[in-house]
C-alpha cells in the first residue's frame, strides 16, 4: 500500500479508474495495470501516519500559491517501474509524494518509513507478505 500526494483534489472518477485500471506507457510499451484498490485519506489522517518527514527550517514539497493537493491510498497488486506515479499521472493527478506504508500485511511504522531504517521482521509476517 502507497500512501500518494498528488497535485489536484483528485474526484471520485480518477479514484474509480485507479481502482480498475489505467493504461500507462505509451505506443508498444502500454501496459493497463491490473485491479486494485484506491481511497481518499484526509490531510490530517496522511500527517497522523506519514508523518511531517521535514526537518525544521526546509522547504515545503510545493507552495500554497501552486494550488490545492490531496492524499490517497493505493493498494496495487504488482510493482511495475515507477508504477504509482504513471498512474496518477495517467487519470491527471501528478504524484508530488510518495510513502508506501505497508508490504503485504505488514505495517510499516513511522520509524521504518525513514530512509535506511531497518527491523527483521517475524516469521510470521514472512508468510503476510
Amino acid at each position: 500500500e502507497y500512501w500518494c500526494q498528488v497535485d489536484g483534489v483528485i474526484d471520485d472518477v480518477a479514484l474509480a479508474k485507479l481502482s480498475s485500471g489505467v493504461v500507462i506507457g505509451e505506443g508498444d510499451k502500454a501496459y493497463t495495470t491490473r485491479p486494485g484498490r484506491a481511497r481518499r485519506v484526509g490531510d490530517d489522517e496522511a500527517k497522523e501516519r506519514v508523518g511531517e518527514r521535514r526537518q525544521s527550517g526546509a522547504k515545503s514539497i510545493r507552495g500554497e500559491a501552486h494550488g490545492p493537493t490531496s492524499w490517497l491510498s493505493l493498494e496495487i497488486n504488482e510493482g511495475k517501474n515507477r508504477q504509482v506515479r504513471r498512474m496518477t499521472a495517467a487519470v491527471g493527478f501528478p504524484t508530488l509524494r510518495l510513502v508506501r506504508v505497508r508490504i503485504g500485511g505488514v505495517e510499516l511504522d513511522a520509524a521504518l518509513r525513514d530512509s535506511g531504517s531497518v527491523r527483521e521482521i517475524k516469521e510470521e509476517e514472512v508468510w503476510d507478505m
